[in-house]
């Protein structure tokens, strides 16, 4: 099966001012779909092409294959981790930030200070065990939690593709703007 490009979950400009269409497009419709593209080109004709892309994930580990698709998972995941407005957590999740962080604004102190400490380019991610203990991790390059056994709650891309455009290389006014 040949992986498309998934859809955003809103419209290329409802992010904005905090992440302008100009980002999206480049961000989503060249950058996530030359991932994209790489990795179909990669599979075809192999058995890896009847996988899903988790499947990909977890056989490969590492090299190219694993590269395209874990990077290809990653940007659909932080898609999903952004909102044109912001929520409240509340319920099952609400209660998990308290028991665990003690509360949002100390989550999201955590949460800038992994991302701002990841070298170079990666993740920050919001992660649960498989008690539901709450976590922050970062991976660098493609590597992703789905590998682990830890299940993903939310991402940022601490990449330089991800902010340049809006915030010219000001990795800390994103994170801020990320929550927003």
């Amino acid at each position: 099966m040949a992986f498309r490009l998934p859809a955003l979950p809103y419209g290329l400009a409802d992010l904005s001012p905090t992440i302008s269409q100009q980002t999206l497009e480049f961000h989503h419709q060249k950058h996530h779909a030359g991932y994209i593209k790489k990795l179909n080109a990669a599979i075809k004709g192999t058995e890896l092409a009847e996988l899903s892309m988790e499947q990909i994930i977890r056989q490969t580990k590492r090299g190219g294959v694993f590269n395209n698709a874990a990077q290809s998972w990653n940007h659909a995941f932080y898609w999903y981790s952004m909102a044109p407005k912001p929520s409240k957590a509340k319920g099952e999740l609400k209660d998990a930030i308290e028991r665990d962080f003690g509360s949002l604004a100390t989550l999201k102190k955590e949460f800038k200070t992994a991302a701002m400490g990841q070298f170079g380019s990666g993740w920050a991610w919001l992660v649960a065990d498989r008690s539901g203990k709450l976590a922050l991790q970062t991976t660098g390059n493609a590597d992703t939690p789905i590998v682990k056994s830890v299940r993903p709650l939310m991402v940022c891309d601490v990449w330089e593709h991800a902010y340049y455009l809006d915030f010219q290389n000001k990795r800390d006014a994103y994170i801020d703007a990320f929550w927003k």
